[in-house]
Order: structure tokens, then sequence, then C-alpha cells
């Protein structure tokens, strides 16, 4: 194995870091506030802090099927951006639009509809589900214009722009932050409204945030922009270029997060308290984890952009040298984690064997954290250059038949405590990484979308034209 491909020079490690050190500290300053509503709405005790996590595990299924045709979007405009073909970012753009906006919508309907049932799919406690279905009917709320800014920030980072994104992302978590405190506890003149005044302070943060949002967009000359009025004008070809590459991302994207929910449900038959102590250890672990988002835009940028401009040697060089920095960094990250484990759960009011299940889980993915940062590496690699089958085998399928499965039996055929099963379902990452580096090493994920795309369109139009010309 040539070890020094995975390293590269100085400049290298400045320009990367240069653009994913803005959505890291947008994500970090995201985490830091959920942490903070983490604990706000610890202090009303587990079945409250219970509740909003079934709430927030259902719409991650939401989130990541609508991530999953943002990311394939964001791959085709950046490649379209690193071959200067304005047309088609319009187009892509627009696609990215309605699709998310279709997705999340479906998820709001429901949640809307069905909220008790919902809950209570995750967990046979009636508190908890009295809770959480309080939260739900507001939280639907807030994904109404979280959907399109989803959809605007993802096309802004896909031609550099990680500042406009952020700046937006912190107006509206100081906006949660505030409202949060003043309508959970009363405070500043409004009323105590507990977990339902946890649920309007993030609707009011996401109405702050598009607004924010559309003021950039309007402000600024991206080369994507379109007018309303125009929407709807994208090619068929297009759709259908975008679709294949979108589909199975949004299914995997889809089918990890539902299988996350499910997780969810099997540490559920341990008791309200694990399924606490699970909720406080995502959170703490989603401070750290801010460097996946940081390599997910780094991996758009230098790997997706070389692609489109048809540098398919650079676009492989830094792969190889993102997984190497990623390792390195999670290193880091991991040994920090550790030392967290210690800390920070014991900020939360919950009881004493909540915050003992935080800490162990906790200190156990601290160890196996340049696994999952490894694995999470490969996956941006494979999707940046359009190899969505290879990301749906990776990610959601392997879930699916190993990691899920394995706990599944454990849970419903076993006595094993919530953290045995939590160990058997880390240590499955182990086998995913070796499948993970069989993939990369294929290089089957070097493609030119770009190229292919405008290709196809000059074929249907000189299909089109002889067409015509036949008919007259």
């Amino acid at each position: 194995m040539n070890l020094r491909r995975y390293f590269g020079d100085k400049d290298f490690y400045k320009h990367t870091l240069h653009i994913a050190v803005p959505l890291m500290l947008q994500q970090l300053v995201s985490t830091s506030v959920n942490l903070l509503d983490n604990l706000m709405i610890g202090q009303l005790g587990d079945h409250a802090l219970a509740g909003v996590a079934t709430v927030n595990r259902y719409f991650m299924v939401a989130i990541f099927g609508t991530l999953g045709i943002i990311a394939a979007s964001t791959v085709f405009l950046a490649q379209f951006y690193g071959s200067n073909d304005e047309n088609h970012m319009k187009q892509t753009y627009r696609f990215s639009i309605i699709s998310t906006s279709m997705i999340m919508s479906f998820f709001i309907v429901l949640a809307l509809a069905f909220p008790s049932k919902i809950v209570g799919f995750f967990v046979d406690d009636s508190n908890v589900i009295l809770e959480g279905s309080r939260y739900i009917v507001i939280a639907a709320l807030s994904f109404i214009p979280t959907m399109f800014t989803m959809a605007i920030a993802g096309s802004m980072r896909a031609v550099g722009d990680s500042k406009s994104p952020l700046i937006a992302s912190l107006i509206s978590m100081v906006t949660n932050l505030f409202f949060n405190y003043a309508l959970i506890y009363g405070h500043f003149g409004f009323p105590a409204m507990g977990i339902v005044g946890a649920g309007i302070g993030t609707l009011i943060a996401r109405i702050v945030e598009i607004i924010v949002i559309i003021l950039f967009l309007r402000r600024n000359d991206y080369p994507f922009k379109t007018p309303i009025t125009t929407l709807f004008q994208v090619s068929p070809t297009l759709v259908k270029a975008i679709s294949l590459k979108a589909l199975p991302l949004a299914l995997n994207e889809v089918l990890y997060a539902s299988g996350m929910a499910m997780l969810m449900k099997f540490y559920g038959t341990r008791g309200a308290d694990a399924i606490s102590g699970y909720s406080i250890s995502l959170t703490v672990s989603d401070l750290f984890f801010t460097m996946n988002a940081g390599m997910s835009v780094a991996t758009t940028i230098l790997v997706s952009q070389p692609l489109g401009a048809n540098k398919k040697e650079e676009a492989k060089n830094n792969a190889y040298k993102l997984m190497g920095f990623g390792f390195m960094m999670a290193i880091c990250f991991g040994i920090l984690l550790f030392i967290s484990s210690f800390y920070v759960p014991s900020l939360y009011d919950v009881s004493d064997n909540a915050l003992f299940i935080a800490k162990r889980f906790l200190q156990i993915m601290s160890v196996l954290f340049w696994i999952y940062i490894l694995n999470t590496s490969i996956y941006f690699i494979l999707r940046a250059g359009g190899d969505m089958k290879s990301t749906l085998l990776l990610d959601s399928t392997y879930m699916w038949t190993i990691n899920l499965t394995s706990v599944g039996l454990a849970t419903y055929f076993t006595d094993l405590s919530i953290m045995g099963l939590y160990i058997i379902g880390q240590i499955t990452d182990i086998v995913k990484l070796l499948i993970a580096f069989y993939f990369v090493k294929q290089e089957r994920w070097i493609v030119n979308l770009a190229e292919k795309e405008q290709q196809q369109e000059l074929i249907d139009q000189l299909i089109e034209q002889n067409n015509l010309d036949l008919k007259s």
C-alpha cells in the first residue's frame, strides 16, 4: 500500500480547512445549541427528553431523505460549476427546490395527521407518547421553512459559498436558544410552556433562518439563481440524470435514518432511561462529528468540481488525501470525545442510570471514532463521483442486513442489557470499513457527470431536430 498518496502538502491542508471550517463551525454551533436545548428539555425529566428524542428520530428520516436529493443535486451543480455550465446549474437548482419540497411535505402531513401513532411506534410508554405528541405537531410546522433552507444552502455550498449559510444558521441558532429558554421556563415575560415552548422556539428560529437565506440569495450573484416563474423549467433529460443518481442516494439516506429509528426502538425495549441515555450520547457526540460536515463540503469542492472540469487525476489524488486527512483529524477528535464523556453528560438532570448509559456509549464511540470517520469519508468520495449504487450497498444495505439484524436478534432473543446491545451494533462498523476500502480502490466513482449529461442532452436535441425534419 502506498501510504504517501494519503498525505497532502501544507497548501492542500490549508485549502481543505478553508473550505471545511465554515461548515464545521456552523455544525459546531448548531450541535452546541442542540446540546443546550437538550439540557433545557432534560430539566423536564426523562419522559420529556425521550419524547423529543423520538420525534427527532422520526424527522431524521425526512431530513436524511431530503439530504439524499440535495447531495445528488449538489454533485451535479458542483460539476456544472466546474465546467462553467450556467444553464444546467439553474435547472439543477430548480430540481433541488421541487424535489426537496415534495419529500419533506409528505413527512409533515403524516406528523400532523398521526402524532401519537408515530411516537408510539418507538416506545410503549404513555408518558413519553403524551410528551412527544405535544411536541411533534409544532416541530412539523418548523420543517416548512427548513425544506427551502436546505435546498438553497446546499446550492450555495456547491458553488463554494459556505459563509452565507453559516451566518444564517448562526442567527437562527441564537434565536432558537433565546426563545427556547424563554418559552420552556417562562422567562422575559413569556409563559412557561414546557415541551411545547421548545417546539415554538424552533419554529420561530427556522422562519428567521429562511428569511436570512433569501436575503443572501437576493443580494449575491449566484450562477444558479432563477426567477420563481421558471421554477418548473427543468429538462426531462436532466431530471432523469439527477433522479437516477438521487433515488439510490435518497433511498440510502431514508433507509439509514429508518435504521437509526429502529435502533432507538430496540434500545427502547430496555426502558425510557435507555432512550434518554442514548439521546444524550448522540447529542454530545454530534459536537465531534461536526468534522463530517466539513469533509462533506470539502469532498464536493475538491473531488466533484475537478471531475466536472475533466481533471480526473486531480480529483482522484484529492480523494485519497482527504481520507488521510480525515483519519488524522479523527484521532484528535476521538481523544476529545473520550475526555468529554466524563463531564458533559453530568450536566443533564436525568436519572443516574441514563447518565451511566450516556457516558459508556460516548466512551465506546471514542474508541471507534476513526472507523466512523473513514467510513463516512469514503461514502462522500463515492457520492462525489456519482457512484450511488456503491453508497447504497455500503451504507443502508449493510446497516439493515448486518447491523440491525445483529442488534434485533440480540434484543428479542437474549437478555443482554442496553450496553450489550449497543456494543453489538457498533462493532459491525469494523467489517464495514473493509468493504468501504474495496469500493474506493475500485475507482468506479471517477466519472465526469457534467460531460455525460451535456453529451446526452446534445443527442436528445439532435434526435428531436431529426424528428421535426422528418415530419416537415
